[in-house]
């Protein structure tokens, strides 16, 4: 070979470098993106059990004092209905995300998956060296080795530390921060609270150290619904058949060979670009190969895609691994179709459920008032005056003390004998009282049967009445002439 031929093989090889090194540039892994979002879901469950709105908490779902929290609002535990509105949003935002972007809440979002990346890649692998790299994730530690007991039994104890930090974290959604440190300086007066910090705690342990992704793929219920919502245009992870070749030996129900050499696929698919380095397997948190298709164990989270856009990426290719659909890579019919029906449909659901949950949040009362009539219907007195007796019962559900009284509406020569004036109500604070209502008005003339009428109880705060104002539909029954007295 000449000097000039030389010269020009080496250039071709040095443009053949730039151009693998110019594909990967700027190129960041899916595994970086997912740790992004990992710590803004951390930062996020740990911050809002603190945020309050006007001395309310933004969520929180208080069984200790019969409240619901949202956006700064505080329901009454009669007034529940925004919590339904919130759990038809989350479970048919669920069902939503799996149609569009398959298992993405499993890789991306569980608490599950968030807590075995900390406990096997941060503690074990990057920590304390008990796994060689995170790229392999079917690696064995040796527990024969003191060293590596010693290890292990470290590992357990900093993740048994923050087990405690998530349990409580978890708690506070239930019982607000600021109390929750307060009763556990009393343990022995709310054991049950102190009871359910160590249950989680070491529910958490278990899980993550003992039972690990084995929970996702046998125990989680997630992962067998997953198959209904799937179609052809799901986004998931995808290897591409067509370019990587079929990785297989046989047909039909001999199709659970894998090719182990590169030179045996190649005899069998001639332009087979995979070159069974087997990355995409070792890498795999719940051990399975992606160039199978689509399985129940995966969870989306596309480090197999990140190992091999590696791989190929060194040789100037994309990865045989890329997050798309079914349609997209294998059946090659074009391009995923975002709009198909499923998919609005969800879509249009989640908008009503939405403007649901904002009327319903909207129409929040500042008090509540239930009201029944006493076991006795009427009370005739001399001169032909009836009296009706109710039992009203008020709460206060605002955040500050007020003055409290009401008119009766749609009747006209009704009168309130008692209570007789306004009565004061603390934060909060519930009050049943006796309510007697009078009238000495000629309302009806039937000889025949008693009659009920309608009225309207606008019950209000003397203090703000035009924020602070509730209507009450009730009857004032009336008695058959014959039993005025005279």
């Amino acid at each position: 070979m000449t000097e000039t031929a030389k010269d020009q093989v080496q250039k071709e090889n040095l443009q053949e470098k730039k151009n693998k090194k110019d594909y990967l540039k700027g190129w960041i892994p899916y595994s970086v993106k997912r740790y992004w979002v990992y710590a803004a879901i951390t930062i996020f469950a740990l911050v809002v059990p603190w945020i309050k709105i006007g001395g309310n908490h933004l969520f929180l779902l208080s069984f200790d004092h019969k409240k619901f929290h949202l956006a700064g609002i505080a329901f009454d535990m009669q007034e529940l209905l925004p919590l339904v509105f919130l759990l038809l949003l989350m479970f048919i935002g669920i069902f939503a995300m799996t149609a569009i972007g398959g298992r993405v809440w499993c890789g991306w979002a569980c608490p599950q998956t968030i807590f075995r990346v900390i406990y096997r890649d941060v503690i074990e692998t990057k920590l304390l060296g008990l796994h060689k790299r995170i790229k392999n994730k079917q690696h064995k530690i040796d527990m024969s080795k003191p060293a590596n007991q010693v290890k292990k039994l470290i590992a357990i104890l900093l993740w048994t530390i923050l087990s405690f930090v998530a349990a409580a974290d978890f708690l506070w959604f239930f019982v607000p921060p600021e109390e929750f440190f307060t009763y556990l300086q009393n343990p022995s007066e709310h054991m049950m609270l102190v009871g359910i910090l160590i249950g989680v705690a070491l529910f958490l342990v278990a899980d993550v150290v003992f039972i690990k992704e084995d929970f996702c793929v046998f125990i989680c219920p997630y992962s067998r619904v997953q198959s209904v919502l799937y179609d052809d245009d799901t986004v998931m992870t995808i290897y591409d058949p067509n370019r990587g070749g079929d990785i297989y030996q046989g047909h039909g129900n001999d199709r659970n060979k894998i090719y182990s050499k590169k030179k045996d696929l190649l005899a069998d698919n001639p332009a087979a670009e995979c070159l069974t380095c087997e990355s995409c397997v070792t890498i795999c948190p719940t051990h399975i190969d992606i160039r199978k298709g689509l399985q129940l164990e995966c969870i989306n989270c596309l480090e197999c895609a990140d190992a091999c856009t590696t791989v190929m990426g060194a040789l100037g290719k994309p990865s045989l691994i890329s997050w798309s659909s079914e349609r997209e890579v294998v059946k090659q019919e074009g391009k995923t179709n975002f709009k198909r029906p499923k998919v609005l449909a969800y879509l249009g659901a989640l908008a009503i459920i939405l403007v649901a949950l904002v009327m319903a949040g909207g129409a929040k009362e500042n008090m509540l008032l239930n009201i029944n009539k006493s076991t006795r219907l009427y009370k005739v007195l001399d001169g032909g005056v009836v009296q009706n007796e109710y039992y009203f019962l008020f709460q206060n559900t605002d955040n500050n003390k007020h003055e409290y009284y009401f008119e009766v509406q749609g009747l006209e020569g009704i009168e309130i004998v008692r209570p007789e004036k306004a009565f004061p109500m603390g934060a909060g604070a519930k009050k049943k009282k006796v309510v007697i209502l009078r009238t000495s008005k000629r309302l009806v003339e039937n000889s025949k049967k008693d009659t009920p009428l309608p009225i309207t109880i606008k019950a209000y705060a003397v203090d703000d009445p035009e924020n602070i104002v509730v209507y009450r539909k009730s009857v004032f029954v009336y008695p058959r002439l014959d039993l005025l007295k005279k």
